[in-house]
């Protein structure tokens, strides 16, 4: 059994803190949206009945929480509602680079077709070899399973471990990726906005402290 995973048990198992929701379910306080050309953060999401947050998709960029976060367990669970598309979970924002559309982070495709790839953006890094040819964008390490993505309309299950500078990626209960040394190692947790709608639901947050 590979290190990360034993130590990812570990922490779970001896740890009691309870999962908490990112999205209060009312509004969207506790987050904020960075696109260009600027939006505002009512017109690109939107809370609909039964938990679900649904976006525009565009303009392009990102919602992020302003909380920073490092050792966790982050479950969310999205759905294309139409035709899918592409866009990503991004996780250890920088705070330092929020005024941009691509900010340093680590982004978990959930691109249809590419979903459980990772891809660092900017100036973030990991220990891995990427998988992509040297020059060609963008530079990814591809998802190590076949692809366990759900059809659209369907709701997908995504369960990211972050520990220390670890990071291992579950679709739809496949494991799909895992890194070490994760650089940035915290920060804020966002979703991008690549043009396509999308529905979210059940984001929550299990600290690993």
């Amino acid at each position: 059994m590979n290190k990360l995973l034993i130590a990812l048990m570990l922490a779970v198992s001896t740890h009691s803190a309870v999962a908490v929701e990112l999205f209060n379910g009312r509004d969207f306080s506790g987050w904020e949206l960075q696109t260009t050309p600027a939006a505002s953060l009512v017109d690109v999401f939107q809370m609909l009945p039964g938990g679900v947050i649904a976006s525009a998709g565009k303009p392009p960029g990102f919602i992020a929480t302003r909380e920073s976060y490092r050792n966790y367990k982050l479950h969310v669970e999205w759905r294309w509602p139409g035709k899918p598309g592409n866009g990503g979970v991004l996780l250890h924002i920088s705070p330092g680079t929020f005024d941009r559309v691509w900010p340093v982070s680590l982004q978990v495709q959930t691109k249809f077709g590419n979903v459980g790839d990772l891809l660092p953006m900017a100036a973030s890094s990991f220990a891995e070899s990427l998988t992509s040819a040297p020059g060609v964008e963008p530079r990814i390490k591809a998802h190590m399973a076949p692809d366990s993505e759900k059809p659209a309309g369907e709701w997908n299950t995504c369960d990211i471990f972050s520990l220390d500078g670890m990071v291992e990626v579950t679709v739809n209960g496949v494991l799909q990726n895992r890194v070490s040394n994760v650089s940035p190692a915290s920060g804020r947790i966002g979703f991008q906005l690549e043009g396509t709608p999308y529905e979210l639901r059940h984001v929550e947050l299990t600290p690993l402290d």
